[in-house]
């Protein structure tokens, strides 16, 4: 967004402001007294969430806050009553306070009284600032929010909704609005959240962290639709051993059971064992059993798991 020219007396050649229709100039350049004056407090001020030498006016409170996330948290406490709890409606914020001198003004990059930049980067569509240019910010239009990571490495995927890196452009199975919903483990919107996102095979999304987690309790099927998120070929084969060094009473040797892959879908009849059934067309023992008269034996599998600490 700063773009430098060594060959010249000012410390910025342009300033770059996002505005509704694309980055514009703001400035055509500083001096190195200007500059410093613009520069004052950087990285000093903010919140947890940003480093930013503003606050916003909430819209829906009429309260001041140092970002949106601090308000959301705050809005959202359990302390609040839950007939009062809501999330400020980021575009809608009209009034920005400098840290600085504490003049509150429209929404703009430097301040209106003292002239400091109250942001490096700055959107004027979701009225976000941030002294941290190294997240590399941008703005996707599709998404009508500010992205990071460098634009250059990511892409809006139209089915899915949402902005993906670009190793996933062509590897990635689409699923409607795939970011549009709660992580199904923390319930957070994932579609606003700052955390890392993975995207399982299956096409859901869920926190890094929260995928890591479950990975700690030997949970490997995604939680949305159950098919397994990683290679779990080893499992199997350790399976296929236990299962057959575990020969089955023989009131039971001869009873088959409906079975459901969670993995490829297909719908068989097998035979009955207390610690796994197989899927016949995909190897999986990611299955569910549907008919037959026995228990499902899934909760046998996780314990086999915790013990070879998979």
């Amino acid at each position: 967004m700063l773009e430098s020219d060594s060959e010249t007396p000012f410390r910025y050649k342009n300033l770059w402001m996002l505005t509704e229709t694309g980055f514009q100039p703001k400035m055509s350049g500083y001096s190195s007294g200007e500059a410093s004056q613009v520069e004052r407090g950087s990285e000093n001020f903010g919140c947890s969430h940003y480093r930013r030498r503003c606050k916003i006016r909430a819209p829906c409170c009429n309260e001041i806050f140092h970002c949106r996330h601090c308000h959301n948290e705050s809005k959202n406490s359990i302390e609040i009553d839950p007939l009062d709890r809501h999330d400020i409606p980021r575009h809608d914020v009209e009034k920005v306070i400098c840290s600085l001198c504490d003049t509150e003004q429209p929404v703009q990059q430097h301040c209106a009284k003292c002239g400091v930049c109250m942001g490096e980067y700055f959107c004027s569509i979701c009225k976000f600032f941030d002294d941290d240019v190294t997240k590399e910010h941008y703005h996707c239009n599709e998404c009508g929010i500010c992205r990071t990571g460098g634009a250059e490495n990511f892409f809006h995927c139209s089915k899915c909704g949402c902005c993906y890196s670009t190793v996933l452009k062509d590897s990635h199975n689409c699923v409607e609005k795939a970011m549009h919903h709660d992580c199904p483990v923390c319930f957070e919107f994932l579609f606003e959240t700052t955390k890392d996102i993975a995207v399982l095979r299956c096409g859901h999304t869920i926190h890094l962290e929260c995928v890591k987690q479950m990975e700690r309790h030997s949970q490997y099927s995604c939680p949305v639709c159950s098919k397994s998120y990683c290679d779990m070929s080893r499992v199997w084969e350790i399976l296929d051993r236990e299962i057959a060094s575990t020969p089955m009473p023989q009131i039971y040797q001869n009873k088959m059971v409906w079975i459901l892959c969670n993995d490829c879908g297909e719908t068989s009849e097998v035979k009955y064992h207390v610690l796994a059934h197989k899927c016949v067309k995909c190897n999986s023992y990611n299955t569910r059993q549907t008919r037959g008269g026995l228990a499902s034996c899934s909760s046998g599998i996780e314990e086999k798991m915790l013990r070879w600490r998979i």
